[in-house]
């Protein structure tokens, strides 16, 4: 997989209640039936939602803020892969495969965390994109995040456990 560009996760947030907290958890369990287990306003299409760090620094950059990412209310941040222009591809987050629908759009709260804060995630597709599960799964902060080839949809790569120890498994060879 040399060459393969891929990232890591570097946060996971659940929301409890409709416009309730975001709460920080280390792992969440993730399925086709009901998109992030134990949070809620989520529909079939838009199961999870994820952010780019680097989309979140260069809006709090922009805005010379420094507002938590979790005002974002996304489920997963992740670092060192771009979600921009990426509507149809297979993220893979450890074990786990997602189905990018789309781009996220900001709303009205994100102006409620800073003003200004909406317009800036409106840009480049810094909102983060909206995904549907379709390999269920774990995923952790730390796990490897990289776009699946094309049949990769079941495939699992390595796995950076908790206790900081690299898992691997065998992924089909890529073109």
């Amino acid at each position: 997989m040399a060459g393969d560009v891929s990232g890591r996760v570097v946060a996971i947030w659940l929301k409890r209640a409709h416009r309730g907290v975001m709460d920080r958890v280390e792992r969440a369990a993730l399925s086709a039936a009901a998109g992030v287990v134990d949070s809620v306003d989520r529909s079939r299409r838009r199961q999870v939602t994820i952010i780019a760090r680097e989309a979140w620094a260069r809006c709090m950059e922009e805005l010379e803020a420094t507002v938590d990412p979790s005002a974002r209310r996304a489920n997963v941040m992740v670092e060192g892969i771009e979600l921009a222009e990426s509507r149809g591809r297979v993220l893979a987050i450890g074990e786990v495969r997602l189905l990018v629908g789309g781009e996220t759009r900001p709303c009205e709260r994100m102006d409620e965390a800073h003003p200004g804060l909406r317009a800036a995630l409106g840009a480049e597709w810094r909102g983060g994109v909206f995904a549907q599960v379709i390999s269920d799964g774990t995923i952790e902060v730390g796990d490897r995040v990289w776009w699946a080839a094309s049949g990769d949809a079941g495939a699992t790569g390595p796995r950076q456990a908790s206790s900081g120890v690299t898992e691997t498994s065998t992924l089909p060879s890529r073109a």
